[in-house]
């Protein structure tokens, strides 16, 4: 950061590197002090400071206090704060407050032109032994407490017991220190294609264009890009039934919801129920896709820039 000075900008991402890997409270103080400084030393350098915030707090958080501090600390010094969600501030505002006048709302963008390989749905679900009359459940991702995988195992169970042409498709790697019973979280019962580590790039896409449906169970959740993942493939999703993703995708359908508070029942019944996305067409991704273009929200982050420096020239 001392490199930094007159028209250069700081964008700080995800904040749990700061502190929460301390091996103690006091260092994660001592760290939250330097960090302080170091954002002075930026301001009285004329360098600008962005803040993209990814969620309300860590999801695996020791030193809550302390990164509640610093929250506010970058709330207050950001010249700027990019959202994601048009809801963020009301989202944090027992956290801190982020002043309108520096918040700007830029969208997550897709994933287009990404993970494209050139497979085709049918070679893609030929890789799982998927047949046409098979309903797919997908969730990829880093297998973490709050993302409540649990959840959506139990849920296919329940919903098998009605429509047994559901398959679950899940793939990621553990947390570390959370790997224990991992192999066990799929009954043998339950119809299921497992892959218990990363999924490497080239691989993204097999999975999701195998899939009919995707859900993400999550316990807590402000953004999740797994949401515009599984558009770009144009795979509906069951998201959990929060005001603030509600008020961002309720008028998607492509999108559902389920209850957080009765996440295994409430998931069961969208699965069972053939009438869940029955009548989406691919055509009703466009809209929504269109808006957040990799090249569309480059551009607006581009402007955002352009206007921060613009204004620490004078």
């Amino acid at each position: 950061m001392r490199l930094l000075g007159h028209g250069d900008v700081l964008h700080i991402h995800w904040t749990s590197p700061i502190l929460q890997n301390a091996p103690s409270r006091a260092v994660a103080q001592k760290r939250l002090r330097r960090f302080s400084r170091a954002l002075r030393g930026l301001e009285k350098r004329r360098a600008s400071l962005i803040w993209t915030v990814h969620n309300r707090l860590p999801h695996e958080i020791s030193y809550r206090d302390e990164e509640v501090e610093l929250y506010r600390l970058l709330a207050n010094q950001a010249d700027r704060v990019h959202v994601m969600s048009p809801s963020t501030a009301e989202v944090l505002a027992d956290t801190c407050t982020i002043a309108p006048e520096k918040t700007r709302t830029i969208p997550h963008p897709s994933y287009a032109g990404v993970y494209d390989t050139g497979m085709t749905r049918a070679q893609a679900r030929a890789a799982f032994n998927l047949g046409e009359k098979k309903r797919s459940v997908l969730f990829v991702g880093q297998i973490r407490p709050y993302k409540g995988v649990s959840s959506l195992v139990r849920a296919v169970e329940i919903a098998s017991r009605t429509r047994r042409d559901l398959v679950l498709l899940l793939a990621g790697k553990a947390k570390e220190g959370s790997e224990e019973g991992i192999d066990d979280l799929v009954p043998s019962h339950v119809t299921a294609h497992t892959h218990f580590d990363f999924v490497p790039d080239d691989e993204i896409a097999r999975w999701y264009l195998a899939a009919d449906i995707t859900v993400l169970p999550y316990r807590a959740v402000l953004n999740s890009g797994s949401i515009h993942l599984a558009a770009t493939f144009r795979v509906p999703v069951i998201i959990p039934d929060e005001p603030h993703l509600r008020e961002q995708f309720d008028r998607q359908p492509w999108v559902a919801f389920f209850d957080p508070a009765d996440p295994e029942e409430s998931i069961a019944r969208l699965l069972a129920d053939e009438a869940t996305f029955a009548d989406l067409a691919p055509a009703d991704f466009d809209d929504f896709l269109r808006d957040i273009s990799p090249w569309r929200v480059s551009l607006q982050y581009l402007s955002l820039l352009a206007d921060l420096t613009s204004q620490h020239r004078h």
